[in-house]
This record gives C-alpha cells, sequence and structure tokens, in this order.
C-alpha cells in the first residue's frame, strides 16, 4: 500500500463523517502491524466532549477487532491546509505504536507530508514496557 492510496482510502471514509455542527469532515486510514487497513471518520455529537476524531474512530474499530499495533495512518480533511492528528489522537496513536509509526498528513487535493508519531508528539506519555 503506497502512501498516496493510503491517502485515497482517507478521503473516500471522510465521505461518512457525521459534522452537522462544525461542517469539517475528516477521514483516517490506519493500517495494523498485520496489514490490514481500517477507516474512521469523524462523528460530532451536540454535547461537543462526546464527539470523537476520525484517527480515534479508526483506532478503536481496530482494537475492538484485536488488533494492538500500528504502522502508519493518513488522514484527509476538505481543508486546503494540511491537517494532523489533534493532541488526544496523537496519544491515543501511542499507545498501539511506535516512535517510528508513519503519520500522513493531506490537503484537500491529495498533496501530503509524512512525520513519525516522535515527530509529532516527542517524549509520548506510555506504559512501562
Amino acid at each position: 500500500m503506497t502512501e498516496k492510496e493510503l491517502v485515497r482510502i482517507a478521503a473516500e471514509a471522510k465521505k461518512n463523517a457525521y459534522a452537522p455542527y462544525s461542517g469539517f469532515r475528516v477521514g483516517a486510514a490506519l493500517v495494523s502491524g498485520t496489514g490490514k487497513i481500517y477507516t474512521g471518520a469523524n462523528v460530532e455529537n451536540a454535547s461537543h466532549g462526546a464527539a470523537c476524531c476520525a484517527e480515534r474512530t479508526a483506532v478503536f474499530k481496530a482494537v475492538s477487532e484485536g488488533e494492538r499495533e500500528f504502522v502508519s495512518i493518513a488522514i484527509a480533511s476538505d481543508s486546503d491546509e494540511y491537517i494532523f492528528p489533534c493532541g488526544i489522537c496523537r496519544q491515543v496513536l501511542s499507545e498501539f505504536a511506535n516512535d517510528h509509526m508513519k503519520i500522513i498528513c493531506s490537503k484537500n487535493n491529495g498533496e501530503y507530508k509524512v512525520y513519525t508519531l516522535e515527530e509529532l508528539l516527542p517524549n509520548a506519555f506510555r506504559k512501562r514496557r
């Protein structure tokens, strides 16, 4: 799976976003250690704190199906700017990935940049291994 293909899958996933409050649709495509791809979209709620980001939706889907290790994630939105995972999503990703996990941040035109989890969340708070 190429990074470009993963961005395309994330862009497709954003079509399922439920964003009636912000109008900001986000999609994610997560690759597990076994190579399976899990998608997610943001799901908003009238009680804004009950919303869930696309990245966490994908992680929770994967974990609920037995996955415990992730190697990359692509994120897509309608924005002309690169989309990055929020702080909570970065922390959730760090629970199941090492510092070298690829995080592919894209623009709505398909352009993307690749970062590592360590670059976006240095000195991550993790359980002792």
